[in-house]
């Protein structure tokens, strides 16, 4: 990487190349035409023409082979989604899912005539907090507190706020990426306080299903 802030004077004489003209770019000379952005247009017209950049051959060897295995880990990511989900609508300790794939989904027509194979694997599911409560207030408090206990009891999915990778990763937003925000805003912007957003990966559902429910259980204190 190169960071240049156009300041220095190669015009002194010491750079002939930044100088004299550039028969390769019919006689332009970089120093002369561009001024400050001299050096960087030389980069990207000479050595970036010339040199690369090119990946190492291992990453180009990985590259090939992602690329390569999309079409079969996406099948495998859907099929992974669309068991969680159903577990996840079938569990009275969950408040909401909000798959596309399920025929509960108010757009459940529009997904399966637009994403017949499925809609993705990144989705957001809710989990009730446990007790009663003498106000708005209060229940959403609890439903915060109960997502971050969710996401903290996880054993095996990880905490991260990327998506799509191979493995399951999942995130709090209302305690995380949306902590800044009141809780006005956040109903404003669609984020309950006990969302959890999943993107589900490629390990067994058996064990993806099992870590869900001990996390819930141990954040809800009820087993489903």
């Amino acid at each position: 990487m190169v960071v240049e802030s156009g300041r220095f004077d190669w015009g002194n004489g010491k750079f002939p190349t930044m100088t004299e003209p550039v028969e390769s770019y019919g006689g332009i000379k970089w120093w002369d035409n561009f001024g400050e952005y001299g050096f960087l247009t030389k980069l990207r017209s000479e050595q970036l023409r010339d040199i690369g950049p090119s990946l190492p051959a291992q990453s180009a060897f990985q590259l090939l082979q992602g690329v390569e295995t999309l079409p079969q880990r996406i099948d495998a990511h859907l099929a992974g989604a669309r068991a969680v989900a159903q577990w996840l609508e079938e569990d009275p300790r969950v408040s909401f899912v909000t798959w596309a794939g399920l025929q509960s989904h108010p757009h459940h027509e529009r997904a399966t005539k637009y994403l017949p194979l499925g809609p993705g694997s990144v989705f957001a599911f809710g989990v009730r907090p446990a007790g009663e409560f003498g106000s708005d207030e209060e229940e959403a408090a609890a439903a915060r507190a109960t997502g971050e206990q969710v996401i903290a009891n996880l054993r095996l999915a990880s905490h991260l706020a990327n998506i799509g990778d191979a493995r399951t990763l999942v995130i709090h937003p209302a305690s995380t990426t949306h902590q800044q925000l009141s809780a006005e805003q956040l109903a404003a912007g669609g984020v309950r306080a006990d969302l959890i957003r999943i993107s589900v990966g490629l390990e067994d559902i058996e064990d993806i299903l099992w870590d869900l429910d001990q996390a819930i259980t141990a954040a809800t204190g009820v087993q489903r």
